[in-house]
């Protein structure tokens, strides 16, 4: 596994260098074509629009948002294909985070068409090609990636293909003989339909941090409040912090939300990746020794800068 150098400059804010230990993310490595239109797509002809591609996966958005907000180290475990290896491996190094990529032999990089209706909020829809992404496996994680960790995050993606959910496996047993906490984000609502939500709550036991979306959080609930389901999820997680969008967030615990953080203002052009940033910027914040509530701040803050960026990574350090 190809390592690049740790990186970290301070938290977006400004704040002072953070003595927490390093954040491990594992998770996919994607790269994103983004195509964003303005009102429906022209069915059997030509729709105008503005595409570029730009490195992604949820895995590697988190990683890279934690290390822009935050001096810690961060480290991301994922699997990529030949053909985009070293130029994944040089974009998460220039975002300051660890790279640790295996290299499939036999898979191509996971590649998603992002279709973005600039007319529409900046709502998108994803095409998903997972790739090589979800064949990590077992045999790719060491308890030496746990040295000096102190957080490990999933992507919730790992769970939707048996050799991902096998390491999940692995990497939760791991984690908890080292005492390390485990964060996850579920990732997706479509996947996690098919998945089944008592198999995916029966893969998550053990998780100590679930960052829902609103629309997960219903899903796993069966409820169509958000402010319900993000408690009745906190029964059975210790912390579940349920994402809103231009709502901003919900922090609950111990069957009831403790605190609704408004979101920042925004102009939304691409909201690809707005999860991702709330979920790196909050567990930076954490590792920082923030409370979950102002974590949900620096969450928001971040979710709305990205926002107003094309693809889900965090602008160039200045």
């Amino acid at each position: 596994m190809p390592g690049g150098a740790p990186g970290g400059e301070g938290r977006e804010a400004g704040a002072d260098p953070s003595p927490a230990g390093a954040l491990l993310v594992v998770g996919d490595v994607i790269t994103d074509v983004v195509a964003r239109h303005r009102g429906p797509l022209a069915a059997g002809t030509d729709t105008a629009a503005v595409v570029r591609t730009v490195p992604g996966g949820a895995g590697a958005n988190v990683a890279c948002w934690a290390a822009h907000w935050s001096c810690a180290e961060v480290r991301l475990l994922g699997r990529v294909g030949t053909d985009a290896a070293a130029w994944h491996e040089r974009e998460l190094a220039a975002c300051g985070v660890r790279p640790l990529l295996v290299v499939d032999p036999e898979a191509a990089t996971g590649t998603v068409i992002c279709l973005v209706d600039t007319g529409n909020s900046a709502e998108r829809t994803f095409l998903t090609d997972s790739g090589a992404s979800l064949r990590l496996a077992p045999e790719d994680w060491s308890d030496a990636l746990l040295e000096g960790v102190a957080r490990l995050h999933l992507s919730g993606y790992l769970l939707f293909s048996e050799p991902s959910r096998a390491l999940v496996k692995v990497a939760l047993e791991s984690a908890r003989a080292c005492g390390v906490p485990v964060s996850l984000d579920p990732a997706s609502a479509g996947f996690l339909t098919a998945l089944g939500v008592d198999r995916f709550l029966e893969l998550v036991e053990g998780v100590d941090l679930l960052l829902p979306s609103r629309d997960e959080a219903c899903l796993l609930t069966g409820l169509p409040d958000p402010a319900d389901a993000a408690a009745k999820l906190s029964r059975h997680i210790p912390l579940v912090v349920a994402k809103q969008g231009a709502q901003g967030a919900l922090v609950a615990r111990g069957g009831s939300v403790s605190a609704h953080v408004h979101a920042a203002p925004a102009t939304p052009v691409d909201t690809t990746g707005a999860g991702d940033a709330f979920t790196g910027a909050f567990l930076a914040a954490l590792l920082s020794g923030a409370d979950p509530h102002t974590a949900a701040q620096e969450g928001c803050r971040a979710g709305a800068l990205a926002v107003e960026r094309v693809g889900g990574r965090p602008p160039e350090r200045r």
